[in-house]
């Protein structure tokens, strides 16, 4: 049969990009369709304008400390509106640039919402496309909690163009997305009150970093919330009152209520029931090659239950690509996707920053027992010795004696993902802490430290 595209992309996020360039190079007709702006989530509403977010609060740091490195004394106020138009252009110039390059591989992208009409075709906007291959990279989309009141709270992609920022914010969730938006907005000056269900904030993350984020969102006056959630949302004249359940007190008074609760794969309107292919857990189905049960349809990125990260999305849309129309580097034979989740770093965009690579602690001694030594360093970085808040800096490493090999890095404190990323390198390559040890660093830097625990 002949179709009209070898392959056919949906989504045209990270993952949806990244595979169709990766098909150009094999010379096959693609094409992508979109039913928002090309980028996904991480560009428009993700990762990029969070992290501009990010650097926005972070003047607010930068010039009160100023004034101890000698600057004359500065103040300042912060202009939302202006900030959120200047990063509305960057994201406007991201966009682009992702068309302009698909245009260059000749990709056809597909303005629209993409539905099946079997399992080869596809409609988009009233037009039927059939295709060889298939290839689904739609996502997630953010959830909020089944409770009374909740249509009162936003979302994190609401946050980003809310009009004006709020004086008062209660954030429920302290995962890295609700850690994150905390950190941001008091820096750029509300009254933050962060709550997680859990014992501590940031779970899956190690105990020890876990520990000290909090202490250091604690200290830059958020108030953080633990063993506590909220099962109403009540409108009042003063504003939104959340009844609390759990360790705290009963209610709590705010102008915004963010749900920062996770993510679901945005599977809505897709027509998957007419491609005959399986779910686990609400999620698509896929095996090591992310193929699903349909062994012409593969699904990769956040609507797979993996692990829910750009670059990772990324490079399973490439890895899909390559198991469709070439072979997966390094593992002609094997029929994985030739991906390593065990030692994909992460890091929170929260200040204090943080992030890790390889196992944590208590997942190391869940595999090998007591086997598992554990060498901590806190300090005080150079840049905070001049300044009145002194924020400590955190790195850890989780070694197995017996091979004295590292198997976990863990680090709090500025550039904490710029330098935890390089040391995935070293467990890539089995560094053993000798090695370590002997490596010599750059003086004075953060990342040195790394080289003396």
């Amino acid at each position: 049969m002949t179709y009209d595209f070898d392959l056919f992309i949906i989504g045209a996020g990270p993952a949806g990009l990244a595979a169709a360039k990766q098909a150009a190079h094999y010379g096959v007709k693609v094409a992508i369709a979109e039913q928002s702006d090309v980028g996904g989530c991480c560009v428009n509403r993700g990762c990029v304008p969070k992290k501009l977010m990010v650097y926005a609060a972070d003047y607010a740091a930068a010039m009160r400390d100023a004034a101890e490195y000698g600057w004359e004394k500065c103040s300042g106020h912060f202009h939302w509106q202006q900030f959120r138009a200047r990063r509305h252009q960057e994201l406007q110039r991201l966009r682009q640039v992702q068309q302009q390059a698909l245009q260059k591989a000749r990709v056809q992208l597909l303005n629209g919402q993409a539905q099946f009409a079997d399992a080869h075709t596809l409609e988009v906007e009233g037009r039927k496309y059939t295709a060889a291959r298939i290839l689904l990279a739609v996502g997630g989309k953010p959830i909020k909690p089944k409770i009374s009141g909740i249509e009162h709270a936003i979302t994190s992609d609401d946050l980003l163009d809310i009009e004006q920022l709020p004086e008062r914010i209660a954030i429920i969730g302290g995962g890295y997305i609700g850690v994150e938006f905390a950190s941001i907005l008091r820096g750029l000056g509300s009254d933050v009150t962060v709550m997680n269900r859990e014992e501590c904030i940031l779970e899956g993350f190690d105990q020890d970093l876990q520990a000290a984020v909090r202490e250091g969102l604690i200290q830059r006056g958020i108030q953080s919330l633990c063993s506590t959630t909220t099962d109403k949302i009540t409108q009042t004249p003063e504003g939104l009152c959340l009844h609390l359940t759990g360790d705290c007190s009963p209610k709590l008074l705010v102008d915004v209520v963010l749900c920062a609760t996770g993510r679901a794969p945005n599977l809505k309107a897709l027509g998957l029931e007419k491609t005959g292919i399986e779910f686990d857990k609400k999620a698509i189905a896929v095996d090591q090659q992310s193929r699903t049960t349909q062994p012409h349809i593969y699904a990769v990125g956040d609507c797979t239950n993996r692990m829910q990260l750009t670059p990772v999305a990324r490079a399973e849309g490439k890895a899909a690509v390559d198991a469709m129309f070439g072979q997966s580097s390094g593992n002609k034979a094997s029929g994985s996707n030739g991906l390593d989740y065990t030692l994909v770093p992460s890091a929170v965009l929260s200040r204090p920053e943080a992030a890790g690579v390889g196992l944590t602690e208590s997942k190391a001694r869940e595999q090998y027992g007591d086997a598992i030594e554990c060498h901590l360093k806190e300090f005080v970085p150079l840049r905070y010795s001049l300044t009145n808040q002194k924020q400590q800096a955190l790195i850890k490493l989780v070694v197995d004696q017996k091979s004295d090999r590292v198997l976990g890095i863990h680090m709090v404190g500025e550039d904490a993902g710029e330098i935890v990323q390089a040391g995935a390198i070293a467990l890539q390559k089995g560094v053993t802490l000798e090695q370590l040890v002997q490596t010599i660093g750059i003086h004075p830097s953060t990342a040195e430290e790394l080289f003396s625990l």
